[in-house]
């Protein structure tokens, strides 16, 4: 491979001592499909001598096997991998590439084109300093190039060059050059892109890539890789307030305790107040011990360990922070989500929220709107499917430290991760904390659950009674409760369609309906065991989910899942209201276990096999479980 530095072959230590001091630049390309971004970081990495020898004849092979240049190298096929790339000439995944000039380091992301691969191209602006927006001379801007300006504004993304290319296939029209960039700068300006160089270019034959090119004689601004060489990356991060997101609590002795993590933003040096975040505790900034010594001060993107004067309790996941200008502390926000999995976004589902370096759970609100991309229209939704974008509240169970994503993107931007499967199911931008979060506080009581338990001589519990429709779930439930009060046990039994009279008369069948339904019933039992009752719930609730959710909100062992486990064709047997029937026929949509899932416990505390047991022998498994469990806790 051959560099353009002339240090290499000269002094090499020289050259590694010049290459680490380089400045980092991350980017990516976006557009239409068939634009040209895949060729272009071909022509960059070519241009910058950035391919090994038996990558470059590996190359020239590919390209008269499945090039579409007619035998010539084909640099797209640098960064399309995929063999489904290749064959459909499209980008699919998300590829990073590194190549370096003498001036800077680069590491350049080429994002998709197609709508249905929005989340992949969410994921490589996420951490782009810049972009380069891609335009067919011939065809200029179209709906992907609104699309993806949209999500480049909306990702903070500040640099950004309009690259219209192919001007070759146009004769190098500066008519037509200036018409696009018109017509682009009317759009950038309706969603907040203020500036943006635009360079006429041809990614294939490498004109205004690396040098100006003579076919345009009329444009006089920089080429491209000029132009990514001196564009600012560093420009204000280290003008903003020092924040440091806590990784590890490093303690390899009882003679050393530091909080090592990343740099997000500001200046940090001995000496300096900070704030911990968020119990709100200040300390002094002691030492910045780092691998190869202690500095003098460390600056956003250096990862160092941090000595305080003071003892105070710091963990993974606060924030470390200008005690004058700390970030804000909340538990309620509005957010922009971007919904990434094939599952859709249900309002009242507990999701985990990632923030730096803190998870706590959350729940997304109904979504305020949902954008259309293509038009910026705001339309109604009451969830997000696949690639949507929309406005939603966020409730989380403990508090955080955030800035805005607008502000600083390390301690503004965050992920939803399914608590079951732990996929990355969306990424959201946090707008403020909603005011309501900061006037409500818990008021303290005097008399507790304990107090109210032993007044009523029992331990509370909430016993989850789930299973299919005319599984006997109710029936059960209700011969438990006759038991426990014939043994003086104080109780009550909230039943799935008696709830639905009344709490729950508002909501219907569908997917979300049913998340709400079991979050409000969740929510009312866990203020009855508070009050020291027995609770029994006999409700379907499908979703392991949602049961979970139920099952966090209690203390330690209060929470007993009962799975009246039924098949399904036990089930329609012994259907007397009919509903498998019309469910069926169609007549009854959403039914669990016809046309909605229906996800059975993995490991409940209690299974009750009701082809094997008659209700009254269900009841009394139930009880003697319960007495059980209680002797066993005294």
């Amino acid at each position: 491979m051959a560099h353009q530095s002339a240090l290499i072959a000269q002094d090499i230590e020289a050259y590694l001592d010049a290459h680490q001091h380089k400045s980092l630049l991350r980017f990516l390309t976006c557009g239409s499909v068939d634009d040209g971004k895949s060729t272009l970081i071909g022509r960059l990495l070519y241009d910058s001598k950035m391919i090994f020898e038996d990558q470059l004849a590996a190359l020239e092979a590919d390209s008269k096997k499945v090039g579409t240049q007619g035998g010539e190298i084909d640099f797209a096929l640098l960064v399309d991998g995929l063999a489904a790339e290749r064959e459909q000439g499209i980008t699919i995944d998300v590829a990073y590439r590194f190549f370096s000039t003498d001036k800077r380091k680069f590491i350049v992301a080429d994002t998709p084109g197609h709508e249905q691969y929005t989340r992949n191209m969410v994921t490589g602006a996420s951490t782009a300093d810049a972009a380069v927006i891609l335009i067919d001379a011939r065809k200029g801007v179209l709906t992907q190039t609104r699309r993806h300006s949209y999500l480049v504004s909306l990702l903070g993304i500040r640099h950004v060059v309009l690259a219209v290319n192919k001007m070759d296939l146009v004769e190098w029209s500066q008519g037509r050059f200036d018409e696009i960039v018109a017509d682009y700068r009317a759009f950038a300006q309706q969603i907040g892109i203020e500036a943006f160089a635009a360079i006429p270019m041809s990614a294939l034959r490498g004109d205004n890539i690396t040098e100006p090119s003579a076919n345009a004689p009329w444009y006089d601004g920089p080429p491209l890789m000029r132009w990514l060489e001196d564009a600012p990356v560093e420009d204000d991060l280290r003008e903003k307030p020092f924040r440091m997101p806590v990784q590890w609590v490093n303690r390899p002795n009882l003679d050393f305790r530091g909080f090592s993590g990343l740099v997000a933003s500001g200046v940090v040096r001995p000496g300096d107040k900070v704030k911990a975040l968020p119990s709100g505790r200040e300390s002094t900034v002691q030492r910045i011990v780092t691998f190869t010594g202690d500095l003098d001060e460390a600056v956003a993107g250096q990862s160092v360990t941090l000595t305080l004067a003071d003892e105070i309790d710091v963990s993974r996941g606060d924030v470390l922070a200008a005690a004058g200008n700390p970030p804000a502390v909340a538990d309620q926000f509005e957010a922009t989500l971007v919904w990434f999995d094939e599952e859709p976004m249900l309002p009242g589902r507990p999701y985990l929220l990632k923030l730096g370096t803190r998870t706590v759970a959350a729940q997304v609100a109904e979504p305020k709107y949902k954008v259309n991309v293509n038009t910026l229209e705001h339309l109604a939704a009451r969830r997000l499917e696949l690639n949507e974008i929309g406005v939603c509240n966020l409730s989380l169970d403990a508090p955080i430290a955030f800035d805005p994503y607008a502000e600083n993107r390390d301690l503004g931007g965050f992920i939803l991760i399914d608590r079951l499967s732990n996929r990355t199911v969306g990424a959201g931008l946090l707008h403020f904390a909603l005011r309501r979060s900061q006037n409500i506080h818990w008021q303290a009581l005097d008399v507790d659950k304990a107090a109210r338990a032993r007044a009523l001589g029992q331990a509370a519990r909430v016993v989850w009674l789930t299973g299919l429709s005319g599984a006997g779930k109710s029936t059960i439930a209700n011969l438990v409760e006759k038991r426990l009060a014939a043994d003086g046990r104080h109780t009550y039994l909230l039943d799935g369609d008696n709830v639905r009279h009344g709490l729950n008369k508002d909501l219907g069948f569908t997917e979300q309906d049913r998340v709400e339904n079991i979050r409000r019933v969740a929510e009312v039992a866990k203020l009855m065991a508070d009050a020291g009752l027995i609770v029994l719930v006999s409700f379907i609730s499908p979703f392991r989910a949602e049961r979970r959710m139920a099952r966090e909100l209690m203390a330690e062992g209060e929470f007993v899942e009962v799975f009246v486990d039924t098949p399904i064709a036990e089930a329609e047997r012994r259907d007397v209201k009919g509903l498998y029937a019309k469910a069926r026929a169609g007549q009854l949509k959403n039914f669990t276990g016809v046309d909605s899932p229906y996800e059975a416990p993995e490991s409940p505390e209690i299974r009750i096999d009701t082809t094997a047991l008659s209700p009254e022998q269900a009841a009394e498994a139930i009880v003697a479980w319960l007495e059980k469990d209680s002797a066993a806790r005294r």
